[in-house]
């Protein structure tokens, strides 16, 4: 799968789409792949605030457990409700049906640093 460019990536492998003072975020299909199948989401609340950088959920998948960082400052405005029955949609659809996060930002200048869909090719090497 390429990497969608209406989005903008982070290091640890999680995307962000803009919205109008919230982001939506998910994880990479590259980072799905890294971890194979999907079994369990750990996530965090609506209305629990943190840093950027700080991890705000985990993902267990066969291979490995990985935490999920957040790319920016903010507060958790909505969860995606269907993961917790169906982690695979991370696996299936990793850019659509399985977003995470909606988050508030707290600190929008931080999407300033927020890496470009090339930018981020150059990053996984495709």
């Amino acid at each position: 799968m390429s990497v969608p460019g209406n989005l903008l990536y982070t290091e640890e492998h999680e995307w962000v789409l803009v919205e109008e003072g919230t982001v939506l975020v998910g994880i990479t299909d590259h980072a799905q792949g890294e971890l194979g199948d999907i079994v369990d989401v750990q996530l965090f609340e609506v209305g629990v605030e943190f840093q950027k950088g700080q991890s705000i959920g985990t993902i267990d998948a066969v291979k490995a457990t990985a935490d999920l960082y957040a790319p920016v400052s903010g507060v958790i405005q909505e969860v995606n409700s269907d993961l917790p029955d169906g982690p695979d949609t991370l696996n299936q659809d990793p850019y659509g049906r399985g977003w995470i996060y909606r988050i508030r930002l707290t600190d929008p200048a931080e999407i300033d640093e927020l890496m470009s869909p090339e930018d981020y090719e150059e990053h996984i090497d495709i």
